[in-house]
């Protein structure tokens, strides 16, 4: 499992209500929540990203409200991974469960800057920014995690393998 993006550059405490502000959780549409993502923090969000791009911010991203609404948002709007150099909790389980990858890793993110391309084997755990041509080691999801995010969400994997 690879992904290759542009990235997206946050700070410390991007919490769930930046993500996805709580005025639009009156729906549960993924496209719809997409239009919205990260509105509140970069009004560009929307009209720049493209399928593939990367999030990459410092420390408790997705911190706040336990909204599932958050991760769908992001993975909607075309992230096709989060690099943090932490996640809270929730956020983190949540991302797993609908089929986002994410990756804790402190050096990669002092490394990259908004506007690299970023390449992921999430396999390996390996984040090369492709920019500056630096090699960074995460954690590797273990098996079953890639096999959750390989079919696109928990709820997916367990229809998978009944």
């Amino acid at each position: 499992m690879k992904a290759t993006g542009r990235v997206f550059r946050y700070g410390d405490n991007i919490d769930t209500d930046v993500i996805i502000p709580a005025r639009y959780l009156n729906t549960s549409d993924p496209k719809e929540l997409a239009t919205h993502c990260m509105e509140d923090i970069d009004t560009d969000f929307t009209q720049q990203v493209k399928e593939g791009d990367i999030i990459v911010a410092d420390k408790n991203f997705g911190c706040g409200s336990s909204r599932e609404h958050a991760p769908i948002a992001i993975k909607a709007s075309g992230i096709s991974c989060v690099i943090a150099k932490t996640f809270a909790r929730i956020f983190y389980r949540n991302a797993i469960n609908i089929g986002l990858p994410i990756l804790e890793c402190p050096e990669a993110v002092e490394g990259i800057q908004a506007g690299d391309t970023v390449e992921v084997d999430f396999t390996k755990g390996t984040i090369i920014n492709v920019t500056s041509g630096k090699v960074y080691k995460a954690q590797p999801f273990p098996e079953f995690m890639q096999r959750i995010i390989e079919a696109n969400g928990l709820v997916n994997y367990v229809r998978e393998n009944k």
